[in-house]
């Protein structure tokens, strides 16, 4: 299946074919997209934060698992509520350059997140707080990520 035949598949999909006709399962779908994001930056930012340093006194034994099952919470939901938003207009959205900015800036910030996870640095700020450099540029990493695909997704409206 060529791109385009793919594009227009998701466009006939039953739910874009209902978010198109119904103006209030869009503005929910719209909604809880919306905040999923907010779940997802709400939960990343201050963890984030504190991989930078701030906030000493909380430790990253309580606050890293918490913060992270519930960033990626909001992130599946992001993604769900994203691909139904995509699919009322595909074919626009496909060449719209904020919208592929937000999505390759989701890509690296997720990569970002699954490599941090997996290294064993990550296991010994969990374990010990000890919050090596590797740790610290992936939180910053994830701040500017994060933030830009935030920005991202505003864009996509403008243009």
């Amino acid at each position: 299946m060529s791109g385009p035949d793919l594009l227009a598949w998701i466009g006939a999909w039953p739910v874009a074919v209902a978010m198109r006709g119904s103006a209030t399962l869009y503005l929910f779908v719209n909604a809880a997209h919306i905040l999923s994001i907010g779940l997802l930056v709400g939960a990343i930012l201050p963890l984030d934060l504190r991989l930078l340093g701030f906030f000493g006194h909380v430790p990253v034994s309580v606050v890293g698992p918490l913060l992270s099952r519930m960033a990626a919470t909001g992130l599946l939901l992001a993604i769900v509520t994203g691909f139904c938003l995509f699919s009322v207009r595909p074919l626009a959205y496909a060449t719209n350059v904020a919208f592929l900015t937000k999505v390759a800036l989701l890509c690296f910030g997720v990569a970002n997140a699954l490599l941090l996870h997996l290294h064993p640095h990550w296991r010994a700020a969990i374990a010990d707080g000890l919050l090596s450099i590797r740790v610290r540029l992936a939180a910053f990493v994830s701040l500017a990520v994060w933030i830009g695909a935030v920005l991202a997704g505003r864009w996509i409206g403008f243009l």
